[in-house]
């Protein structure tokens, strides 16, 4: 169970950013080719997103699960990976 859990932070830790990543740096490329300003106001809010959750949200919540898995004691032995 703690390798399946461990996994799991593993791919929301690395896949996170890389998708994040991703969607940001195609709305990036993509915004100057679109001439409709309401396709840019959803590919600016795709650009914002990809960053927000994929490059900030998706380590920094990874690390603070692993902290509090580190720190609370259940029954005697820590969950630390």
């Amino acid at each position: 169970m703690a390798g399946t859990i461990q996994n799991l932070f593993t791919i929301i830790q690395f896949g996170g950013p890389l998708v994040g990543g991703v969607l940001a740096l195609g709305a990036t490329v993509a915004m100057p080719v679109v001439r409709r300003s309401d396709r840019k106001k959803d590919l600016r809010s795709v650009q914002m997103q990809g960053l927000l959750w994929g490059v900030i949200v998706a380590p920094l919540g990874t690390e603070i699960v692993q902290f509090i898995l580190n720190n609370v004691v259940v029954g005697g032995t820590s969950c630390g990976f």
